[in-house]
């Protein structure tokens, strides 16, 4: 699989976990960290799980995992890692504030 698919696929996950704890609109700003440790085979079932590492005024930095079930069966594997900086925006697209948690 290309690198870019999975990064998009990151993107997605992070994005989706962004925009619930901002109560709205997200955009990418940033992908902080990246490291791709293992290769992902086309048959692979990826699943990607999202933790946010803080929350900032206008700010949500998502830490991102991606792990890979093998299409023989044969176990599952953490493949890619890395963090994606969103922040909040308004109707007007300019960064607002995150609500309180």
């Amino acid at each position: 699989i290309f690198g870019g698919w999975l990064l998009g696929q990151m993107d997605i996950a992070g994005a989706s976990l962004a925009r619930r704890r901002a109560h709205g609109r997200v955009t990418t700003v940033a992908v902080a960290q990246m490291a791709f440790r293992l290769p992902v085979f086309v048959g692979a079932e990826l699943s990607c799980y999202c933790r946010i590492a803080r929350t900032g005024r206008t700010s949500v930095p998502v830490e991102v995992e991606a792990w890979a079930r093998r299409h023989d069966d044969s176990g599952t594997v953490m493949v890619t890692e890395g963090i994606f900086n969103y922040v909040a925006i308004g109707a007007d697209r300019r960064p607002r504030p995150i609500p309180a948690a």
